[in-house]
């Protein structure tokens, strides 16, 4: 049910044109799990990528990845590669997973790519900024999200996208991800084109939203 879910959501904002969707499918807390719960989960993810690379290739879907990916078993690792080559050319829109992943750990991994490159020198302490620290991030080819959307009734962002998702909004809904369908989706878009974002300015400083668009 929940690939039902997935599959319902990409056709969803494929059809409405959103060029990027990111979805939280494996986070490195998971992997604390019960072994046998964490096994059937890999089994369901090879599964999956198996089972759409048609679809995305008849879509245009380019398959991106964010997190640290070598935990996974090999099974699985061979055929992310395999699906990841087959979509690179892709340009219709991109669909990303974020597979053994945590915010925090991103951000320290971006961190030490940082530090490496000031000690080897090639960059100085002094010009060190968000850009230069948001290109060592995972998502470093990616916008940031516009839209999060939280379902299964929690209120919290449980480590995902936290440097990228300081001004995107939020959308918070008590259904399960595997009833999360068109419906859902399209409900959220409609709660999302009706914000107005500031970003940090005045009413008076930005142009009033357009309204009806996602």
């Amino acid at each position: 049910m929940g690939i039902r879910a997935v599959r319902a959501v990409v056709e969803c904002a494929r059809e409405l044109g959103i060029p990027y969707l990111t979805l939280y499918a494996f986070s490195v807390e998971n992997w604390g799990r019960p072994e046998g719960e964490v096994s059937t989960l890999m089994i369901l993810l090879r599964e999956f990528l198996l089972q759409e690379l048609p679809e995305l290739a008849r879509h245009r879907i380019r398959l991106n990845v964010i997190g640290e990916i070598s935990p996974l078993p090999v099974i699985v690792r061979e055929v992310l590669e395999r699906v990841l080559s087959a979509t690179a050319a892709n340009e219709e829109m991109t669909l990303t997973l974020a597979l053994s992943y945590a915010g925090r750990d991103e951000i320290v991994r971006a961190a030490r790519k940082l530090a490496a490159d000031a000690a080897a020198g090639n960059i100085a302490p002094g010009k060190i900024s968000e850009k230069e620290f948001a290109l060592r991030l995972d998502t470093a080819q990616m916008p940031d999200p516009d839209l999060v959307i939280r379902t299964s009734g929690e209120l919290r962002i449980s480590n995902f996208l936290l440097w990228q998702a300081a001004y995107a909004e939020f959308v918070f809904t008590d259904v399960l991800w595997p009833d999360f369908g068109k419906a859902e989706f399209l409900q959220a878009l409609d709660e999302y084109s009706r914000r107005h974002r500031r970003f940090g300015l005045t009413e008076d400083q930005v142009e009033p939203p357009s309204g009806g668009g996602f």
